[in-house]
């Protein structure tokens, strides 16, 4: 094997002739990067969790890894290419000569679209992480979803690999953290899944263990220069490892954006994903599934730091990795640094209140639930899909309004038992409405903060008119304005330190708005 990588890093084993071949090694994998193309190819080994020991297992491997990465990376992945043996005793990937491997063939992306460099450089922010929010809640919607992929998400195979984690990392992790330190990971890991077992189960029952990517990190993402999004690098070696509950999928992510301190893009990127898909139970195991990832990437650190075959600058960068990795697998364990609060943006038809609630949510970096987007989701139709039932009728009858605010307060609290701050967009133009929220920062504990968004009518009217030749999540219009307007319960019950009005038809320093919120 020493000859064959010797070999391909040099420019005559490659038909396209490379002026320069750049390599990489990591705990499973050689990459031959060339000036516009990369060959990948299996290293021949076997670590429990996947085993390329044979040639024809390195080429399904390379078979399924092109295959599975078409789904998030389309025309990335050319094909799968053979290592010849020539008859001078070199290994190329052209001509002729005994087949002694595979490579995954693919095109080089440039390292400046790639997420981890855009964010070094503030090119990656919270733009493109909505983006990517968008992209993953779409990409699982569609991927395979059915008794096998849920059989994966029951938390007994999922406290398997948690042990299988702690086995494989037992006689190591003690040069990277102190062994009391590596106790309280195994523990909370554990005792998280003896609590919450109902909880993983539910999941998998509810369809949100799917066949996903399985290694969702920043340096697999790349924001093109033509635009497009490409996600590369699933994991194809374990079904196990990538069929999980989706939220194990975005976890990684987040968890990368945390390690790259980027605490609060990583938390946008959850409340983004939970707007887009709905999934807003996924604030109940975010953490866990934080922790669980970041040990993960601790382990495969660790092994690459103890590989003997791996170059001393490779090793020394490994440690250094998996020291960091376990450490924020400890810390996901630990109680969260933000002040959880219930803050709600209300107010009549057009008068500013899902902006408000949008820009307060981003400067928070809060997840942010809307009554509109969340009635669309209970019905079945797209977010952007006018509804036009006669006015209180049908999705806008009494009975099913009462609906929707229950399901925005039932997320609400899922959002606050984790820790976190969550805003509310919705009208509440009752007091029993208000009521309600009051009961709910009460049964949670947290401070309420009621926001409303006041406007004069006459703006709010010319607002409506506008938004008649523009696609929105909205459906109020001006026919309603009028009965809706003159059914608005004034919020004279709320205290004081309860109520915040903000004036929308002016600009709103949302940054001091945020500051005033905190500190009351």
């Amino acid at each position: 094997m020493a000859s064959l990588i010797e070999d391909l890093r040099h420019q005559g084993a490659y038909s396209s002739q490379p002026s320069r071949v750049d390599f990489v090694q990591t705990h499973i994998s050689w990459v031959f990067l060339l000036n516009d193309e990369v060959f990948k190819v299996k290293r021949p080994v076997s670590l429990g969790f996947l085993d390329f020991s044979t040639l024809e297992q390195r080429r399904a491997a390379c078979e399924a890894e092109v295959r599975l990465n078409e789904r998030l990376a389309p025309g990335i992945y050319l094909g799968v290419e053979a290592v010849r043996l020539g008859s001078d005793g070199t290994h190329r990937l052209f001509g002729d000569g005994r087949v002694v491997d595979w490579a995954v063939h693919m095109i080089r992306l440039p390292d400046q679209e790639r997420a981890d460099e855009l964010l070094k450089s503030k090119r990656f922010s919270v733009a493109e992480v909505e983006r990517v929010a968008v992209v993953l809640s779409r990409f699982h919607a569609g991927a395979r979803c059915d008794r096998t992929t849920a059989s994966f998400g029951n938390v007994e195979v999922i406290g398997r690999n948690v042990l299988e984690n702690f086995t494989q990392t037992a006689d190591a992790i003690g040069a990277f953290i102190a062994p009391r330190q590596a106790d309280e990971i195994r523990a909370w890991q554990l005792e998280f899944l003896r609590r919450n077992a109902s909880r993983f189960d539910a999941r998998a029952r509810a369809g949100r263990v799917r066949d996903g990517h399985g290694d969702l990190r920043l340096e697999h993402v790349y924001l093109r220069a033509n635009g497009q999004l490409a996600i590369l690098d699933c994991i194809e070696f374990n079904e196990r490892f990538r069929f999980a509950d989706v939220c194990a999928d975005l976890a990684f992510l987040s968890m990368d954006l945390a390690d790259h301190e980027a605490v609060e893009l990583s938390e946008l990127l959850l409340a983004y994903y939970a707007r887009e898909s709905g999934d807003y139970d996924l604030f109940t195991l975010v953490d866990f599934y934080q922790s669980y990832r970041a040990f993960i990437r601790g382990k495969v650190s660790a092994m690459l730091a103890g590989d003997p075959s791996a170059d001393v600058e490779t090793r020394e960068r490994a440690v250094l990795e998996a020291r960091r990795f376990f450490l924020l697998a400890l810390s996901s364990a630990r109680a969260p640094l933000r002040r959880p609060m219930l803050v709600a943006v209300g107010g009549v038809i057009a008068s500013g209140k899902s902006t408000l609630a949008t820009a307060l949510g981003r400067e928070m970096a809060a997840p942010v639930i809307e009554s509109d987007r969340t009635r669309k989701q209970m019905v079945g139709v797209s977010p952007t899909e006018p509804i036009r039932d006669a006015v209180w009728q049908g999705t806008y009858a009494p009975e099913m309004t009462e609906r929707v605010y229950a399901e925005i307060l039932r997320r609400a609290e899922l959002v606050l038992a984790s820790g976190r701050p969550v805003i509310l967009d919705a009208s509440f133009r009752s007091r029993a409405s208000r009521e309600k929220l009051r009961d709910l920062a009460a049964k949670c504990q947290v401070p309420l903060k009621m926001i409303q968004a006041r406007c004069p009518m006459e703006l709010c009217r010319q607002r409506l008119e506008k938004r008649v030749a523009e696609t929105g999540i909205s459906d109020g219009r001006v026919e309603i304005f009028d009965d809706f307007f003159a059914s608005f319960e004034p919020m004279v019950e709320l205290k004081s330190s309860e109520l915040v009005v903000v004036d929308t038809d002016r600009p709103v320093d949302v940054g001091a708005l945020r500051v005033s919120l905190e500190a009351g």
